[in-house]
C-alpha cells in the first residue's frame, strides 16, 4: 500500500506534467516558445484556421450525443427513482447577504454596460463586485430553498478555500491557453500596469469555483434534477484501463502543444484523464467514483452547473460590447479565437458549440479542487446537508 507522501507525489507530478508536456510539444513544433507566449492577459497574435465543415460536423455529432444523454437519460439505461410528491415547506427567509448583494449586482451590472466616466472609467472595476454579489445571491437562494443550509451559513471556510484554489486554477488555464495560440484573449490589456493586471485578474479569478459550486448546490434543491441521474449504469474500470486512460492524457497534453489548432479542445479535456486516473490509481475519491454504483448525479450536475454559470459569463461579457459604440474599456472583456468551429453565435462571443466545453471545464475545476485538497490536507466537501 502506498504511503501518503507517495500518493501526494504522484498527484503533484501529474499536475506538473500538465504544464510541462504542452511546453515540450510546443518546443518540438516551433523550435521555441509559441507566438504570444507570456503576454498577460493574453492577446490575439495571429488568425486561426478558418471554418471547417468536417471538423464542425464531427463536433455537432458529439454535441448531439451529449444532448441526448442529458435530455433523455432513459435511453442510456437510467431508471427513474420514486420521489415524494411534496417538497419540504420553505420556512426560512432570504439571508441578509442576499439583500445586500442585490443592489451591488445591479449597480455593477449597470456600470459595466453603461460606460460612465467620472475621473476614471468605473467600468474598470465592475467585474469582481458583480460576480461576488452574484455568488452571494445564489448562496442566498440555496439558503432559502434548504431552510438555512448554504456554504456561507454552514461552511464559510470552504467558500474561502474555493476562492483561493479558483484563483490559482484559472491561472493554470491561462498558461495552457498560450499553447493553443490563444483560444481567448483580452483586448484591453493596457487598462492597468503589468502589476495591476496580475492583481486585478487574481481577484477576478477567485469567482470561478465559488460560482460553479453555488450553481451545483442550487440545482440539487430542485426535484427535477436531484434524482435524474442517480440510478444509471454501473461502470467499474480496471487498473489497466486507468493506466491506459492516464497514458491517453499524457499524449493529449503533449499533442496540445504540437498541434495547437487541431487539438485546441484538449485544453479542456487532458486534465480529466490525467488527474482523475492519478487520483483513482492512488486510492483517492474522484468525481467518477460514485458511477461504480450507478450514481452519475454529482458529476452530471456539476457539469450542468458550469454550463448554467457559463450563460452568465457570456451574457455579461457580450453586453459589455453590445452597449458600446466601440470596444468596451472593461479589462475583463474577452473575445474568442477558436479554429474550425467559429460559427453560429447566439447573443455571445462564444460560438454555440463552445457551450458544450463548459461541461468538461466544470469537471476540470472540480478535479483541480480535489487535487489541492488532497495535497494540502483540507476538507474538500462542499456538500451542505440539510
Amino acid at each position: 500500500m502506498m504511503k501518503t507522501w507517495q500518493k501526494k507525489f504522484i498527484l503533484i507530478l501529474t499536475f506538473a506534467l500538465i504544464f510541462i508536456l504542452p511546453l515540450i510539444g510546443s518546443l518540438v513544433k516551433w523550435g521555441g516558445l509559441p507566438v504570444g507566449y507570456g503576454d498577460f492577459p493574453a492577446q490575439k497574435v495571429e488568425d486561426d484556421p478558418g471554418f471547417s465543415v468536417l471538423y464542425f460536423s464531427l463536433a455537432v455529432i458529439v454535441a448531439l450525443f451529449i444532448t441526448m444523454f442529458l435530455v433523455f437519460p432513459k435511453l442510456f439505461g437510467f431508471k427513474k427513482i420514486p420521489e415524494s410528491s411534496t417538497e419540504p415547506k420553505l420556512k426560512t427567509d432570504f439571508p441578509v447577504w442576499f439583500w445586500w448583494s442585490l443592489p451591488v449586482l445591479g449597480i455593477s451590472w449597470f456600470l459595466m454596460w453603461a460606460r460612465i466616466k467620472v475621473h476614471i472609467s468605473l467600468e474598470y472595476y465592475t467585474f469582481v463586485p458583480l460576480w461576488w454579489s452574484f455568488i452571494l445571491i445564489l448562496d442566498g437562494i440555496v439558503y432559502k430553498r434548504t431552510n438555512g443550509f448554504s456554504l456561507v451559513s454552514k461552511k464559510p471556510h470552504v467558500m474561502q478555500l474555493l476562492a483561493v484554489v479558483s484563483c490559482f486554477s484559472w491561472f493554470a488555464f491561462e498558461f495552457l491557453n498560450f499553447f493553443v495560440i490563444e483560444n481567448w484573449y483580452y483586448p484591453n490589456n493596457q487598462v492597468f500596469s503589468n502589476f495591476g493586471n496580475v492583481f486585478w485578474f487574481s481577484l477576478s479569478y477567485t469567482t470561478v469555483l465559488p460560482a460553479i459550486v453555488e450553481w451545483y448546490l442550487l440545482l440539487k434543491t430542485f426535484k427535477v434534477f436531484r434524482n435524474r441521474y442517480r440510478n444509471g449504469p454501473k461502470l467499474s474500470v480496471s487498473r489497466t484501463f486507468l493506466l491506459i486512460y492516464y497514458g491517453i492524457g499524457l499524449i493529449l497534453a503533449f499533442g496540445m502543444g504540437y498541434y495547437p489548432y487541431l487539438l485546441f479542445w484538449v485544453l479542456w479535456v487532458a486534465l480529466v484523464p490525467m488527474l482523475s486516473a492519478a487520483m483513482a490509481l492512488t486510492g483517492y475519491w474522484t468525481p467518477f467514483t460514485p458511477i461504480k454504483k450507478g450514481d452519475w448525479s454529482q458529476t452530471v450536475l456539476f457539469a450542468l452547473a458550469t454550463l448554467c454559470n457559463g450563460f452568465f459569463w457570456e451574457f455579461w461579457n457580450f453586453g459589455s460590447e453590445w452597449f458600446h459604440d466601440s470596444l468596451p474599456t472593461n479589462p475583463n472583456y474577452w473575445k474568442y479565437s477558436v479554429p474550425y468551429l467559429d460559427k453560429i453565435h447566439i447573443f455571445s462571443e462564444m460560438p454555440v458549440l463552445g457551450y458544450f466545453g463548459y461541461l468538461f471545464f466544470g469537471i476540470n475545476c472540480w478535479i483541480i479542487w480535489l487535487i489541492a485538497a488532497y495535497v494540502f490536507d483540507f476538507d474538500a466537501d462542499f456538500e451542505v446537508k440539510g
